[in-house]
C-alpha cells in the first residue's frame, strides 16, 4: 500500500493484490471484475454500468487504483448469503474493503508502538471504555483499563473507534481487533483455541439448561481461558455476569477482562489460579457477614471448559499434566453440568504398564468415578501451529443418569469430518444427543468396568482413544454373499483354477456361535506372539551383499525384495538387530496394514516395519507340537491382521499409524485356522506365478519398445498370420 504524490497525495494507492486482500476475495474474482466491467466493455454494452477504476499509478505490470474510487465502486457489488444490517441495507464489498483497508492501519502501527501486544491492549482499552467503561464512572472502573487508555496512541483510538462505529458494537471490534494477531506477529495466535473446536464447544455446552445462580456459584467457570475464545463461543454468554475466567498469564488475564467489558458483561471474575475460586470476594464478606474461618464453599458452575496450554513432548510423569485440568473441571461441576476439557490424545492413549504413571493414574480415577460422559477424537491438524499434535475433547459430568451410569460415548470425530465435511460440529453435537452415529465405527458406548473376563472396559489399561476403540463389522456388507461373488470371478478370470476354487467350502456362521476377539496386546502379554522391532540401520551400510533388508520400501512396493542387503560383518555393530524366521508376519502399519509373511527366515527389519512370531508355530515346524496345538499360523495371522476392522484404527496427525497393540483377531479352532492356512498359502502360490508372468510380459514389451526407439529391431508380421 503506498500514498500518491503530487495532487493526489492524500490518497491511498492500492494493487490488485491488495484489493484482494482487503475485500477478502481470490485474485481471479479481482480480475475478473476488471475484464468484465472495463471502461471498452461497458461502452458496448447497455452503458450504464459502471466502470472499475482506472489506474492512476504504478505501471502496466502492477498498476495502482485510488482506494476510494475502488471502495465507491465495491460499494455496488452486494456480497452474496449475506444478511441485512439492522437498518435494512445488504452488506457489501466496499465495506469489507474499508474495513480492511483501516484494520491494515492498524497493523502498521506495530512497529512504531514496539510491539503487537502494546497495539493489542491499546485497541481492546478503546473497546472497553466504549462497552461496559462508557456506562461506569470512571472512578470504578479497574485503574490498569484508566491507565491503559490513558496511554493509548491517538492513532490507535481514532482507528478503532471508527471500526466500532462501523462493525456496530464494541464487542465485535474487539473480536476483530483480535483477529488481526496473526498478521501483527503475536504470540497470542499459537494457543488460541480454533473457531471449530471453540463451535464445537458453544454447541456441547447450549445444551445444558443455564440458570442463573448466586454469586458464589457462577454459571460458566473456564479454566485456562487464554484469551476467551471458548468463552466468548458460548451462546448468550456475552452481555451477562455470572462468569469465571481463570488464566494466570497477566497479559491474556487483562485481554479477557477488556473483551468482557467490550460485551457489557458487568459481573466478571478473573483470577490467575483455580484455587482463588474458593476465596469469597470481599465486597459479599461484607454484604453477607459471613464467618471467615468457615470455609464458603466451592466455587462452582454449570459449564467448565479448559483448553490447556500445550506442551511438546510427552509429560505423563507429571502430577500437574493436562489430564490435571479434566480433575479440576470435575472438581468445579454442579450436578447436572458439563465440563468441556481439550486433552493431548497421548493423555488417553498409554498403557497402563506394570507401574501406572501419573497420567495414567489421573486418567483411571476420572474413569473410576464415572466422571467421563464421552471422549471425542478431534480432527487431525485441528490446531493450525500444532501441526505434529492430536487432540481429544472431554465431555465430563458431576453425576451420570440412570441410562448412562458406568458407561462412556466414544467418538471418532476425525472419522466424522472425513465423511460430513466442515458440518462435523453440527453432526457430533447430534451423535452426543442420541449417544450413537448411523456408522457403528464412528461412535459406540462402552462400559467403564465390567466383571466378565476380557471384557470391553475402559479400565483395562489400554488406549482408550476412539480410533483405537471403535471396530465394527463392515456396513452392509453380506460377507457370505460378497465371497461367492468372489469366488465366481476368480474361476471366470483363472479357468486352469476352476476346479480349486469350486471346492473351497464356504458357509455362514451358526447363530449363537459368535467368534470372540481379543487383542494383539493379550496376545503377547501370554506369549502367543512376539513382537520383533524394527531397526535403525545407517544407509551406508547397506549394500548388495548380505543378510536381506525389508523396510518402508520393501513394504509398499518400491523397491523389489532382496533388492537391499547388509553385510554379516556390518551387521556386528547393532548387537539389537535380530533375524527373522521362517513364519515371521512383517508389518508396515503407517497410513493402513501392510503385511508379508517371511516363507525364509533370515531378514533383518528396519524400522518402522515390524515383526510378528507365532512360538506354537515355530515349534510345529521343529516337529515339537501337535497341528491342533497351533493357534494361529503365518498366512491367517497376517490376512486378519489387515482386515479391514483393523485399518480403521489410526491415529497420528501428521502420519496415521495404527497401534499393532489394539488390533485384534478372532479366536478360531485350530482345525478352522489350518484350513485358512492351507486356503491363503495356495491362494499366495498362484499370485506369485500371476506375477511372474505379468513381470514377463512387461520385460518383453520394454525389450521391444527400446530396440525399436534405437532403431536396432524392425517389426514384421510373419508370413500366414493374419
Amino acid at each position: 500500500m503506498t500514498r500518491a504524490n503530487g495532487a493526489r497525495a492524500a490518497s491511498t494507492l492500492v494493487s490488485l493484490g491488495e484489493i484482494k486482500e482487503l475485500a477478502e476475495v481470490g485474485r481471479p474474482t479481482v480480475s475478473n471484475w476488471r475484464r468484465r466491467f472495463s471502461k471498452e466493455a461497458t461502452q458496448a454494452g447497455s452503458g450504464r454500468r459502471r466502470p472499475f477504476p482506472h489506474p492512476v499509478g504504478g505501471s502496466d505490470s502492477r498498476p495502482l487504483f485510488d482506494a476510494d474510487d475502488v471502495a465507491a465502486w465495491l460499494d455496488l457489488r452486494p456480497i452474496p448469503d449475506t444478511e441485512p444490517k439492522e437498518d435494512g441495507t445488504v452488506p457489501t464489498y466496499g465495506d469489507r474493503f474499508r474495513r480492511g483497508l483501516r484494520l491494515r492501519g492498524l497493523v502498521a502501527l506495530r512497529h512504531e508502538l514496539g510491539s503487537a501486544e502494546r497495539l493489542i491492549v491499546d485497541a481492546l482499552a478503546v473497546c472497553a471504555i466504549a462497552g461496559e467503561g462508557g456506562d461506569r464512572d470512571p472512578e470504578a472502573l479497574p485503574a490498569e483499563l484508566t491507565a491503559d487508555m490513558e496511554a493509548a496512541d491517538p492513532r490507535v483510538v481514532r482507528a478503532v473507534r471508527q471500526l466500532i462505529e462501523e462493525l456496530g458494537s464494541p464487542g465485535a471490534a474487539a473480536d476483530t481487533v483480535l483477529g488481526l494477531a496473526e498478521r501483527l506477529e503475536s504470540d497470542l495466535v499459537m494457543d488460541t483455541t480454533p473457531p471449530v473446536l471453540a463451535e464445537l464447544v458453544s454447541r456441547l455446552a447450549s445444551s445444558v439448561g443455564v440458570v442463573s445462580s448466586g454469586p458464589d456459584h457462577p454459571t460458566v467457570i473456564n479454566l485456562c481461558a487464554g484469551t476467551g475464545e471458548l468463552l466468548f463461543a458460548i451462546d448468550g454468554i456475552k452481555g451477562r455476569g455470572g462468569i469465571v475466567a481463570v488464566e494466570p498469564d497477566p497479559l491474556r488475564r487483562k485481554i479477557i477482562l477488556y473483551r468482557l467489558f467490550a460485551y457489557h458483561c458487568t459481573a466478571v471474575d478473573i483470577c490467575a489460579r483455580p484455587e482463588e475460586l474458593d476465596t469469597l470476594r470481599p465486597w459479599e464478606q461484607r454484604e453477607f457477614d459471613l464467618n471467615r474461618e468457615r470455609p464458603w464453599g466451592i466455587a462452582s458452575g454449570d459449564v467448565v471448559l479448559a483448553d490447556p496450554p500445550y506442551a511438546a513432548g510427552e509429560r505423563e510423569f507429571d502430577e500437574e499434566g493436562p489430564l490435571s485440568w479434566a480433575l479440576e473441571a470435575v472438581h468445579r461441576l454442579n450436578p447436572g453440568g458439563r465440563g468441556l476439557v481439550v486433552v493431548p490424545s497421548w493423555a488417553l492413549s498409554r498403557p497402563r504398564g506394570a507401574t501406572p504413571k501419573p497420567n495414567v493414574r489421573m486418567r483411571e480415577e476420572l474413569l473410576s468415578r464415572d466422571a467421563v460422559a464421552a471422549i471425542i477424537q478431534l480432527p487431525r491438524r485441528i490446531h493450525p501451529y500444532r501441526t505434529g499434535a492430536e487432540h481429544a475433547l472431554l465431555v465430563l459430568r458431576n453425576e451420570a443418569t440412570p441410562e448412562n451410569r458406568g458407561r462412556a460415548l466414544l467418538v471418532d470425530a476425525d472419522r466424522i469430518a472425513r465423511r460430513v465435511g466442515g458440518a462435523w460440529p453440527a453432526y457430533v453435537a447430534q451423535v452426543l444427543e442420541h449417544g450413537k452415529s448411523p456408522v457403528a465405527e464412528e461412535a459406540g458406548a462402552f462400559p467403564v468396568s465390567v466383571t466378565e473376563p476380557r471384557g470391553k472396559t475402559l479400565l483395562d489399561g489400554r488406549s482408550i482413544l476412539p480410533a483405537h476403540r471403535l471396530v465394527a463389522k463392515e456396513q452392509g456388507v453380506d460377507h457370505f454373499s460378497a465371497t461367492l461373488d468372489a469366488r465366481r470371478e476368480a474361476a471366470t478370470a483363472l479357468p486352469q483354477l476352476k476346479e480349486w476354487i469350486g471346492d473351497l467350502g464356504v458357509a455362514r456362521r451358526v447363530p449363537g456361535r459368535e467368534v470372540a476377539h481379543r487383542k494383539v496386546g493379550e496376545h503377547l502379554r501370554a506369549g502367543q506372539l512376539r513382537l520383533l522391532a524394527g531397526h535403525r540401520i545407517r544407509e551406508s551400510d547397506i549394500g548388495d551383499a548380505g543378510l536381506m533388508v525389508v523396510g518402508r520400501e520393501e513394504m509398499l512396493g518400491a523397491l523389489p525384495l532382496g533388492q537391499r542387503r547388509i553385510a554379516l560383518e556390518d551387521m556386528a555393530e547393532y548387537p539389537q538387530a535380530q533375524t527373522t524366521e521362517r513364519g515371521d508376519v512383517f508389518l508396515l502399519t503407517e497410513h493402513g496394514i501392510r503385511t508379508r509373511v517371511d516363507d525364509a527366515g533370515g531378514c533383518v527389519l528396519l524400522a518402522p516395519v515390524q515383526g510378528l512370531r507365532i512360538p506354537a508355530y515355530r515349534k510345529f515346524l521343529a516337529e515339537k507340537a501337535r497341528p491342533e496345538e497351533v493357534w494361529m499360523r503365518p498366512h491367517p495371522l497376517a490376512q486378519l491382521l489387515a482386515a479391514p476392522r483393523n485399518q480403521h484404527r489410526g491415529s497420528g496427525s501428521l502420519v496415521r499409524r495404527v497401534s499393532l497393540r489394539d488390533m485384534d483377531l478372532p479366536e478360531l479352532p485350530p482345525e478352522e485356522v489350518a484350513e485358512l492356512e492351507a486356503i491363503l498359502t495356495e491362494t499366495e502360490r498362484q499370485r506369485a506365478d500371476v506375477r511372474r508372468q505379468l513381470a514377463a510380459l512387461d520385460n518383453l514389451a520394454e525389450r521391444l519398445a527400446a530396440g525399436v526407439a534405437d532403431g536396432d529391431l524392425a517389426l514384421r508380421r510373419r508370413p500366414g498370420i493374419a
